[in-house]
């Protein structure tokens, strides 16, 4: 499981994260896979390209999962 850092922020989108993290390689395929249902937060399939993802959510996609802290 890998972990992504907020760095002072409060929280990051769902697309941001995906690409940031390095699971997509941009924003346009991070929201055409959380449009597609792909994509977990916490166990639970997200279909909101900018839901807001905090400290000690998992986001899941295609068997990685990241912890954001």
């Amino acid at each position: 499981m890998d972990e992504f850092s907020l760095e002072g922020q409060e929280w990051v989108e769902l697309k941001n994260l995906l690409k940031l993290v390095g699971l997509c390689e941009t924003g346009g395929e991070a929201k055409i896979v959380i449009s597609e249902g792909l994509v977990k937060v916490d166990g639970a399939v997200e279909l909101r390209k900018r839901c807001k993802i905090r400290s000690d959510q998992v986001v899941e996609y295609e068997g990685h999962k990241v912890t954001v802290r």
